[in-house]
Parts: structure tokens; sequence; C-alpha cells
């Protein structure tokens, strides 16, 4: 699997985000890996769009999620679940419905009475060669079958659960696709700031050897300024390769041609959000959520499949019959048919009909189980989500004020350190401050963009509200 949203912590980078991840898929995915065939390579993988162009393509998250709806694997995979469910939704009605057939054929035979033990005065053993000809139209119908019904009603609402989980995987991919734009952001960050880092370091470093160099300060200060140099650069390596592996995440998620250069549009600074209360928010999720009413959807038609089972026990009641003509040449026939009407009640099955309904109502009972599940994770996932909205704005707000801190705590160390009063070592310190001051705010931000994000998936209306979210429009 693809580098986890916290990856890119190495060295003095950690920024755990509390948010876990797990709300990024939340309860759809419990649903949706059902129909898909790997659930972690589902979601992060996709299908290429095209050949990739030598331009430098700009890619605005609205693009980026875009086509992550068309072309992940995740999406692909429940698009074709719910084009088998309708398949089998049809099928169940073609029980319903009239089979007519037709057929037509040409007939030449020859029959040898010896094998058959017969040998009359006067017969010969050999008859034949003869022909004749045979056109006909069959066809059987079902006028009654509670369990039939039952079984199409099922299909049917399968049907609908289907299409629900693949609206709701819609969801999940745009959380999904949003939150590895924000890893691209966050990683690009990191970029800018270590270079920063680095510049300031060198900085220091020749100031440094100059003054050594000038017999005012002492050799170890050089030592201690080429090692900080050293570290930041090392560190600058470092995010730059992050920087890069979180480019080819989110292009694999979203199916960007093969080897497709491009940059992002979008910088997604901080922006407050007017959430709805916590009550609102958990009463819009339900109306909003399509894995929990994929999961009531799922249910019902697991009472019908149970009032299936039980409709074995009720009699059916058929029509069957065929017409056609035959004879020596179609041009010499005669027409012939055959009906019949049947009523069958089943009187000793072997248990077969109680196993049934014994299977469909553990099957019943699971599917209760698992809505009144998602029922809880839904309301534990809008909650969460709005502890971490508070809590990522007001890390963002704390630190913002750090990073202003540690800027004029380090100007203050360097006017320090160039009027002699203070050595290297307080500057370095400084400098140390400020780079972890940085990465504070910098996941800070990633944290705040991800918690609106993940708010705006726990109830439901990622996909059509993700730039309201994000934007703070």
């Amino acid at each position: 699997m693809p580098q986890s949203p916290h990856s890119f912590a190495t060295g003095r980078w950690q920024h755990p985000a509390a948010f876990a991840i797990a709300i990024l898929f939340g309860g759809a995915i419990a649903l949706a890996a059902q129909n898909t065939t790997g659930t972690a390579s589902a979601t992060t993988g996709s299908i290429p769009s095209g050949p990739a162009t030598a331009d430098v393509r700009l890619l605005t998250l609205h693009d980026a999620i875009h086509e992550g709806l068309m072309y992940n694997l995740a999406v692909i995979d429940n698009g074709e679940s719910a084009r088998i469910a309708r398949g089998q939704r049809l099928v169940a009605l073609s029980s319903l419905l009239p089979q007519v057939s037709a057929q037509v054929s040409e007939n030449v035979e020859q029959l040898n009475l010896a094998t058959l033990g017969l040998r009359l005065p006067g017969v010969p053993e050999i008859i034949g060669p003869f022909g004749y000809s045979d056109l006909q139209a069959t066809w059987n119908d079902t006028l009654f079958s509670l369990e039939s019904i039952q079984r199409f009603r099922g299909a049917r609402t399968a049907e609908q659960a289907a299409q629900l989980t693949y609206e709701d995987t819609l969801d999940v991919i745009t959380l999904a696709v949003g939150n590895a734009y924000l890893q691209v952001i966050e990683a690009n960050s990191r970029i800018e700031a270590q270079e920063a880092q680095v510049r300031n370091a060198r900085v220091l470093y020749n100031q440094a050897r100059d003054e050594v160099e000038a017999g005012t300060a002492p050799r170890i200060d050089v030592t201690q300024t080429e090692v900080q140099l050293h570290t930041e650069e090392y560190n600058l390596s470092v995010a730059r390769n992050n920087f890069a592996v979180a480019k080819l995440n989110l292009a694999r998620a979203i199916g960007l041609p093969l080897g497709q250069k491009f940059d992002l549009a979008d910088k997604l600074p901080f922006s407050d959000t007017n959430p709805p209360t916590v009550d609102e928010a958990i009463a819009l999720a339900y109306r909003s959520r399509g894995d929990f009413h994929a999961a009531l959807e799922t249910e019902k038609a697991a009472e019908q499949s149970l009032s299936a089972a039980k409709a074995e026990r009720y009699p059916t009641l058929s029509t069957s019959g065929n017409y056609g003509v035959n004879g020596q040449t179609f041009g010499h026939s005669h027409g012939v048919f055959t009906f019949a009407a049947t009523a069958s009640v089943p009187i000793f099955s072997g248990g077969r009909i109680k196993g049934d309904i014994t299977q469909a109502e553990a099957q019943l009972r699971e599917r209760k189980a698992e809505a009144e599940n998602l029922r809880g994770q839904i309301d534990y996932d809008v909650r969460t989500a709005f502890l971490n909205v508070n809590a990522a704005k007001e890390q963002a707000a704390v630190a913002k004020q750090n990073v202003d801190l540690a800027n004029d705590n380090l100007t203050r160390a360097k006017d320090r350190f160039a009027s002699g009063v203070a050595g290297s070592v307080e500057v370095v310190q400084a400098e140390q401050a400020l780079a972890s001051a940085n990465d504070q705010y910098i996941t800070s931000l990633y944290n705040h963009n991800l918690a609106k994000l993940s708010l705006a998936r726990a109830l439901g209306v990622a996909r059509t509200s993700y730039e309201t979210y994000l934007g703070g429009k």
C-alpha cells in the first residue's frame, strides 16, 4: 500500500494526526469491500487514463477529484458490481415472465427393427429412409409462485443497495483523493520550509567561517554550523523524496497517464468553516450517507429472502404447451399442439425448506446487526470529526504563533552572534526551534484541511461539498 498520510515524518518530523484515517473509509468500505478485489489496492489503484504528454499539467483539486471519480479502481469495481446486481434482478424477473421459444427442424431417419427385437412377417427389417418437417413454438409460464415473487423483490432491493454503495464509494474516493492532494501540498510546504532552513544554515556557516578566519571566533563555531548545514541539507533531500512519492501516490489514485508530469494549482491555505451543530450534523449524516442507506436496503433484501424461503412451502401454478405444424414437407403438414396446467404442492422436502429458512433468518440477523453497527459508526464518525476540526483549528493558531516567535528568536540570536555577544550554539538552537515550529504549523494546516474533509465525508457530502469545506466558501 502507498505511503500512509503521515509517512512524511522522518527524524524530527513526527506529526501524529489525531484523526486516524479510519474515518477516511468509515463504514462505506466495509460494504464496498464485499464487491471489490482487495480493499487497499482498490481505493489507491486506478486505470491510467491514456498516454502521457510532454507538457507539465497544472492539476487543480477539482480536476484531481473529477479524474479520481472516473478512473479510480474502487469506483470502477463498484460500478460494475451495481451492473451485476442489475443483471441478477433481471434474472429473477425472468422467472415470473413467460418463456417462449421456437424451433424448426428437417428430419431424415432410417430404422432397423432388428435392433428393437422386432421381426414381423411381411415387414422389412430396414424401414426408410424417410423424412418429415417440424415447426414448433413452446411456452412455459408461471402463473403464481410466491417464492419467485419474493426473490425478485429481494433482487430489486439488492440492486438498489448496490447502487447506493456505488454512490457512497464516490464519497469515499473524494476523501481519498483529497487526502492525497493535501499530502502533496504538505510535502511541498516542507520543501519550501527546509530550503529556507538550508539558506539560513549556509549564511550562518559562511559568517562563522569568515569570523574564524578573521580570528574573532573559535574554530568550534565553524564545526557546529557546518554540521547544522549538512543536517538541513539531509532533511531537504528527504523532503524532496517524500514530495516525489506523494505526487506518485496522487497520480496513482486518480489514474493519470503513466509518467505524466504535473504540478498542483491549488495551495489550500488555512480557512475556517461553519459546520452545523453536532445534532444537526448527525441527522444530516443519517439522511446523506449512502453506506447507511445501502445497509438498510441490504437488511430489507434479507427480509425478502426470508419471505421467499418461507414461500417455498406454498403451491405454485404454471402452464406449458406448444403449437406447431409437421408433416412430410411443410407443404403437406398439419397443426399439432399440447397444453398443460400444473399445480405443484411441496409435501416432503427432506428438511431443505427448513434449512433455507434457517439460513435466511441468520443472514437477516447479520444484516440487522451490521446496519445498527453502522448507525453507531456514523455517530462516532461525526462526533470524532467535530473534535478533530476544533482541535486542528486550535493547533493551527498556536503553531502560527510559535512560528512568529521562533522567527523573532532567530533574528535576535543572529544579531547577538554578529555582535559577538553569543556563540553559534545559540543560533543553531534558534534555527532548530524555528524548524520545529514550521514543521508543527505545516502539520496543523494539513490536519485542519483533512479534518474538514473528513467531516464532509462523515456527513456524506464530501463529493458534493468538498470545495465548501476546504475553501471555506
